[in-house]
């Protein structure tokens, strides 16, 4: 189907044709009354299947490193009352609860960093989740033989992500020279976290042309810091995820906010940081800008509301390669979408996020806990 976005802030207009921005003015006529249009968000860093209704969780006040917190919620997975409960839920149920939960803030592609499932590349699914070159969990839980053997399996020109230097202290930071070691610091190298890494790190990293993940809500719950980005962010080589449930914020638009507390950027960097900037360093490059040819990924904020400043009640529309997913109220007839409420505010959402099928029907209640 074709749409025509009109009335858009400063007078601007945009048209789909399927999941592509088209350069004509065909399609079917939507009045946005204002509102901002803005390329869909990039979330580089999430686990689907641990974003639905599960707590932030810890067991000490503070840790080192991953491989502590790994020790202690590694034994409570097959003891602990709710994380039981989630688990018994069916593993397609789960992602499609983390899936929506990205939708709602605004999400339109997510980097899932597990194992592949065949529910993430039905057509129906919330957001898009492309897969990467290759990818592995960490050194702590994989190994130095099939994290090396994954990194030479990623086709060149290819992202590879492994979470490493999670942690404070010296286990840490070591994790970089084991990878150093082992060949796997490279361009498209992506470290998920990398709060460890020192000053001389991070230059040989950037040297090396590999990014950093930065998931800072992550870091302050477990850790207590996080690390500076500006330096890195300068060098085009940081891009922004919202972690887990167990450990991140509850999504990307609250990550974004704590970034904006955190570092004092403007605006205008934000935006770009989490659309076009983080489409070019994943290799994404058929998205993160609204120009006519690129996938039809965009959302609309109302006038006058900083993208870092809202929250998923506040989003206007959604649309995922064309099709819109998620709107106000007074949009949702004319896009076909149902009536739903989101933290308080009346809103709309795709019939087919909401079948009564079995597992499904508590999906949107388990994406706004």
């Amino acid at each position: 189907m074709s749409w025509r976005f009109v009335n858009a802030a400063d007078g601007m207009s945009l048209s789909t044709d399927g999941d592509r921005i088209a350069a004509t003015s065909d399609g079917q006529r939507i009045d946005l009354s204002g509102a901002r249009l803005l390329p869909g968000l990039i979330n580089a860093h999430d686990h689907l299947h641990l974003n639905g209704a599960l707590p932030r969780l810890k067991f000490r006040d503070r840790y080192r490193n991953a491989g502590e917190w790994i020790a202690d919620i590694t034994p409570r997975l097959s003891t602990d009352p709710e994380l039981l409960a989630h688990r018994s839920r069916p593993r397609a149920k789960r992602l499609l609860a983390g899936g929506l939960k990205n939708l709602l803030s605004g999400v339109t592609t997510v980097l899932h960093h597990d194992p592949r499932n065949p529910v993430l590349d039905e057509a129906d699914f919330p957001v898009d989740v492309p897969e990467s070159g290759g990818w592995s969990h960490s050194l702590a839980l994989d190994g130095e033989e099939a994290v090396r053997a994954s990194f030479e399996a990623t086709p060149a020109g290819r992202s590879w992500i492994i979470h490493a230097a999670e942690g404070t202290d010296n286990a840490a930071a070591l994790e970089f020279d084991r990878l150093e070691a082992l060949g796997c610091i490279a361009p498209g190298t992506l470290l998920v976290h990398g709060l460890g890494l020192t000053a001389a790190q991070q230059r040989r990293l950037v040297h090396a042309g590999a990014g950093v993940v930065w998931c800072p809500g992550s870091n302050l719950h477990l850790f207590g810091r996080t690390l500076d980005p500006d330096w890195l962010l300068a060098r085009g080589l940081l891009v922004l995820g919202s972690d887990s449930r167990i450990s991140g914020g509850r999504d990307l638009l609250a990550e974004l906010a704590l970034v904006r507390e955190l570092t004092g950027w403007s605006e205008e960097r934000l935006e770009t940081w989490v659309t076009a900037d983080a489409a070019r360093l994943l290799g994404l490059h058929d998205r993160g800008r609204l120009e006519p040819g690129l996938r039809a990924d965009l959302i609309a904020l109302p006038p006058g509301l900083p993208l870092s400043r809202a929250t998923r009640a506040d989003l206007r529309l959604v649309v995922v390669a064309g099709r819109p997913l998620y709107a106000d109220a007074d949009l949702g007839e004319a896009l076909g979408l149902v009536p739903v409420r989101v933290d308080g505010r009346p809103k709309a959402l795709a019939p087919h996020l909401l079948l009564p099928e079995p597992g499904l029907e508590l999906l949107l209640e388990e994406a706004l806990a």
